[in-house]
């Protein structure tokens, strides 16, 4: 996504939007007066088409589709250095947790090979209770079609032990799994009681 340089506020503010992010996060993303202390703490600010200052304000405008779409969310190691360093206390993690969620909810996700990373790694923790690095990274690197991506790697991690060829069987793995389906039957019930209250009358 290229970065936008010149916003038409009046017209794309959502304070919906700005509403929705405060409540998901638990922050007052208002209070951030633009220090940039979080962009500077930010070691993959390089990487990112928005700084993570710039999402904040740009938070604060209500430029959802911007934000949501942007590669920055998605960069994020959550590292805590932007939260750390934050003399407003804005626990600034959290609203990027939050973004990540509300980008995926949005089907507006721009890296392809994360979103595919996620879903394997969820997978995984559901199937075996905790992730079966095995099982994840062959699976990811054909997804994303990057087939031998450190295939030369293999031998050695598994010769040293960091690598197990079958997966650790971990107490109570079904109630781990059940929590992955109440979650389902949560999206499916919210889904259901939008399709029955209808687009809202004119």
């Amino acid at each position: 996504m290229e970065p936008v340089h010149v916003l038409e506020i009046q017209k794309t503010c959502d304070a919906a939007f700005i509403e929705a992010v405060e409540a998901a996060s638990g922050q007052q993303v208002r209070r951030c007066y633009q220090c940039g202390n979080c962009s500077a703490s930010c070691g993959y600010t390089r990487f990112y088409d928005y700084p993570v200052s710039q999402i904040m304000r740009l938070v604060q405008l209500g430029q959802r589709d911007i934000v949501l779409g942007c590669r920055s969310v998605w960069l994020c190691a959550a590292c805590q250095g932007c939260t750390t360093r934050c003399p407003c206390n804005i626990e600034v993690a959290k609203v990027m947790e939050a973004l990540r969620v509300m980008s995926r909810q949005a089907g507006m996700v721009s890296e392809g090979d994360v979103r595919v990373f996620y879903d394997e790694l969820l997978r995984s923790v559901k199937a075996f209770g905790r992730v079966f690095e095995t099982g994840l990274l062959p699976v990811y690197a054909l997804l994303s079609r990057k087939p031998f991506t450190d295939m030369d790697l293999a031998p050695g991690v598994i010769r040293k032990g960091k690598l197990t060829l079958l997966p650790h069987r971990i107490a109570k793995r079904r109630e781990v799994a059940a929590i992955f389906d109440r979650v389902e039957e949560h999206r499916r019930a919210k889904a259901r009681d939008g399709q029955q209250k209808g687009p809202p009358d004119a």
